[in-house]
């Protein structure tokens, strides 16, 4: 019973922590402080941001020089929370070896989570420095295999930047 007593007459608050006005000038001070500081404009069109590595962009495949990395496991759709991710699965010629028949990303329905990359045993989805996204249709923002490979050599900073995280 002791311990009980002295657990709640240590959570009670101050007369101070109570009112709250000195947690409510803290906040005004930092708003007043970002209000003065100096402005950063970018002209868009002309002058181009660069992503760092770290940037989550559009999710794509990284194609290697003798082919896709993507085995279809299937880790990636089945841990999208928007379920924006499909693979269908078919056999190559060598022994146990599977390749994505399907691979489609409904980028509509994407959240940019990162989770297709985190859970990816291969590395062959990764999230790309592309930020400029537009679509005239539905159907335009479902993005197949052949819009989703792109070279490993451009991928270089997102990879990199995955094996110093992990």
């Amino acid at each position: 019973m002791a311990n009980v007593t002295t657990n709640i007459e240590s959570e009670r608050m101050t007369f101070w922590e109570r009112i709250y006005l000195p947690e409510i000038a803290r906040g005004l001070g930092l708003t007043l402080r970002q209000m003065f500081r100096p402005k950063f404009t970018r002209q868009y069109p002309e002058e181009r941001w660069e992503p760092e590595g770290s940037y989550r962009g559009r999710p794509v495949l990284v194609q290697e020089e003798d082919g896709e990395r993507c085995v279809a496991c299937g880790l990636c759709s089945r841990v999208c929370p928007a379920l924006a991710i499909e693979v269908r699965a078919a056999e190559t010629d060598k022994e146990k070896e599977r390749y994505p028949e399907l691979f489609e990303i409904n980028m509509l329905r994407c959240i940019y989570c990162g989770f297709c990359e985190e859970v990816c045993p291969e590395e062959a989805i990764v999230m790309s420095k592309d930020y400029e996204l537009v679509f005239g249709s539905q159907d335009e923002g479902i993005l197949g295999k052949e819009k989703l490979l792109i070279p490993v050599s451009q991928l270089q900073d997102r990879l990199e930047f995955l094996r110093q995280w992990r």
